[in-house]
């Protein structure tokens, strides 16, 4: 399990700066980038990187990562010598023992403060697209019809909006950094595929539908892949 918090994986101090938190994000990426160095840690590693400067790179998700970091973070006792006293031994086992139930409650403020929240706008901009889709084909000239997509369009903006700073708001425990990387690739595939329908509304190219309706079906496989980690987890 990696126990590294976002300044370790990004290899900056705690006192950096957004540009040498820049700098160093676009170093990493050099280093570890598919097209580079393709084999699965690497593959993994860019994982936690992209996390990482997810929220390192924004200011105020950094400021409240910082915050959150210092409440949930658990620390780790030294290990004594062999002649260590009994009493020695039962403030380490102590402090184990509650470094464990914190990072046992930060699962559990993490998946109901950031994953669930996330997970239901997701299901409120993913279930309506076939539906959405089946009313516009009726005649995709209908400025009616064409009106109601784009709302429903304007809406997912919204809910996409929401489910992004839900996200930032709070760094993942190590233990669902899978569960975090699915969400955080699902999020980038439905705001790709948003910009495709709205193209569509634009110039009525069939392609930008296809596209978007491509996009988010990798989007669904990613919300379903992170909800299947959380099971396996848990």
């Amino acid at each position: 399990m990696d126990e590294r918090n976002h300044y370790d994986v990004l290899k900056v101090d705690r006192t950096a700066t957004q540009v040498e938190i820049k700098q160093a994000y676009r170093r990493l990426v050099k280093q570890f980038h598919p097209d580079r160095n393709p084999d699965s840690a690497a593959k993994e590693e860019m994982i936690r990187i992209n996390a990482a400067y997810e929220v390192l790179g924004d200011r105020t998700a950094r400021q409240s990562y910082d915050r959150r970091w210092e409440g949930y973070a658990g620390r780790s006792s030294p290990r004594g010598a062999s002649t260590a006293s009994a009493t020695t031994y039962r403030d380490e086992y102590r402090v184990t023992r509650q470094a464990s139930r914190n990072a046992d409650d930060f699962v559990a403020f993490w998946l109901k403060q950031v994953y669930r929240p996330i997970d239901l706008e997701l299901d409120r901009i993913l279930d309506a697209l076939d539906p959405q889709i089946d009313d516009l084909s009726a005649d995709p000239f209908d400025d009616i019809l064409m009106e109601n997509f784009a709302v429903y369009l304007s809406q997912c903006r919204v809910f996409l909006d929401r489910a992004q700073a839900a996200f930032r708001s709070s760094p993942n425990p190590s233990s669902l950094a899978g569960v975090a990387a699915d969400i955080y690739y699902c999020l980038n595939q439905v705001g790709d595929g948003l910009e495709e329908l709205e193209s569509f509304t634009l110039n009525y190219d069939d392609r930008h539908l296809h596209v978007g309706r491509e996009l988010f079906r990798i989007a669904r496989g990613l919300q379903e892949n992170a909800y299947e980690r959380i099971r396996h987890v848990l």
